[in-house]
């Protein structure tokens, strides 16, 4: 390592030594939990997750237990946390890591990396966060720092311009650092990135902005998305009711009034059945007579 990188990492990590962050997912080193946790805080603040994260656990307290539960009751624990197809992933690894590591999450990155809704920088997490292994952990808030700290003055910025540096920086093991209590692990390290890099995002404009890979999230409000949550929404009421299913027509009708309400115009249902048929491709329903149902 460069002696100019060498001192980044002990600058950036007595920064985030100091802004550390006591996260409930942050006491475990339980690798379920923390998939759970990495899962979850995709693209949803902290502060949602928090309470969402502890009774998920209590629900599913195992790889096995969400493995052997129903679709349905995956998906209504999810509610509120968007992106419904992040709870589906997680069920469906979940299946192979049971089937197929004997419900252990792997090491091992290409492994992890296989699973369901694993991408690279949840398997750097579970890696890190779990194992204690190094990898390149490239998500928002360790993007943000990379970002302040090294290109000050750059735009647009590829993310293939900072993975050797993501990669280079984490430590292989354990590192001491003077004024830190705590030695520099690929764990600790990231702790520091993510906590340093909130603290960026509140007290600077946002680092990450001047990132290639940066897409301002599409409005919810009226897309979509808002759309097909609402239909996944309305199937879970029916069948916690104890209801046979929902018709394009009874979802036509809950999209137009809330359409309505927001100044919008109706939605037929031709849309509707578009959506339901979506959704059924994607595994979240299926349709029996004429009825949709989770």
């Amino acid at each position: 390592m460069s002696p100019e990188l060498e001192a980044f990492r002990t600058r950036v990590y007595l920064r985030g030594y100091e802004l550390y962050r006591d996260l409930p997912w942050r006491d475990t080193r339980d690798p379920y939990a923390v998939w759970v946790s990495e899962a979850m805080l995709q693209q949803t603040q902290v502060a949602r997750v928090d309470g969402r994260w502890q009774r998920w656990l209590e629900r599913f307290p195992t790889v096995e237990a969400l493995a052997h539960a129903a679709p349905v009751d995956v998906l209504d624990e999810w509610q509120g946390l968007g992106y419904n197809r992040r709870a589906l992933a997680l069920r469906n690894a979940a299946e192979v890591v049971t089937r197929d590591h004997a419900g252990t999450m792997p090491t091992d990155e290409a492994e992890l990396r296989a699973l369901p809704g694993i991408g690279p920088a949840t398997a750097a997490g579970i890696r890190a966060f779990a194992y204690d292994l190094p990898g390149v952990y490239l998500e928002t808030n360790v993007r943000a720092v990379f970002l302040h700290e090294l290109f000050p003055d750059a735009e647009d910025v590829p993310d293939s311009a900072l993975r050797r540096l993501v990669a280079e920086a984490c430590p292989e093991t354990a590192v001491d650092v003077a004024g830190a209590d705590v030695p520099c692990t690929p764990r600790s390290w990231y702790y520091a990135l993510l906590d340093y890099g909130y603290h960026l995002k509140q007290t600077v404009p946002n680092p990450s902005r001047r990132s290639r890979s940066n897409v301002r999230q599409s409005r919810f409000e009226g897309s979509h998305r808002q759309k097909r949550a609402a239909a996944v929404r309305l199937m879970l009421d029916a069948h916690a009711a104890g209801e046979a299913g929902v018709t394009p027509q009874a979802l036509a009708a809950v999209l137009s009034e809330s359409e309505a309400k927001a100044g919008r115009g109706p939605v037929d249902e031709a849309y509707a059945s578009k959506i339901l048929a979506e959704l059924a491709s994607e595994g979240f329903c299926h349709e029996t007579d004429g009825l949709w149902r989770v």
